[in-house]
């Protein structure tokens, strides 16, 4: 099994604001459809009730919740540790949010894909764990420049060492 971390990461590290995304890069939304399709996502409670249509089409969706056990079309488990339990050994798993799951996913992830954005939000209230640790290697890193729409970004793929 592989373990990834999908995240878009705006410079101070924000990732949130008021259960919603910071920023809304259309090239970003569809990296991630394309990255995630056909494997599993593994999200925290809140996350779910963030995405506009509920579970992501395509994907097996798991959701992790200690108190609700009501998401349709997921798989619910009540910790990331008993989710992977129930994850088959060729099956690649997204950690897709929030906070705390991207916390306690990167001590076991095997890579992260990150969108880092170059800008910092006017407001933001979930925030990435720190991962310039040393632990992690850039195995690629595709850059964007800012637009009218958008701030500079770049697409960074990293590597446990």
């Amino acid at each position: 099994m592989e373990i990834n971390i999908i995240a878009a990461v705006a410079a101070n590290r924000a990732i949130g604001y008021q259960n919603d995304m910071v920023y809304f890069i259309s090239e970003d939304l569809k990296r991630f459809k394309q990255l995630t399709t056909g494997h599993t996502v593994i999200m925290g409670r809140k996350t779910f009730h963030s995405l506009p249509k509920g579970a992501l089409p395509n994907r097996r969706n798991i959701v992790l919740s200690r108190t609700e056990t009501d998401f349709p079309n997921c798989d619910v488990y009540s910790s990331l540790e008993e989710a992977l339990n129930h994850i088959g050994a060729e099956e690649q798993a997204f950690i897709i949010g929030g906070a705390s799951l991207y916390k306690e996913a990167l001590a076991i992830a095997d890579r992260l894909y990150l969108t880092e954005i170059a800008a910092t939000p006017p407001q933001a209230d979930v925030f990435f764990p720190e991962y310039n640790d040393g632990k992690w290697v850039v195995e690629s890193r595709e850059s964007r420049p800012a637009t009218d729409k958008n701030p500079a970004y770049a697409f960074v793929n990293y590597v446990r060492k």
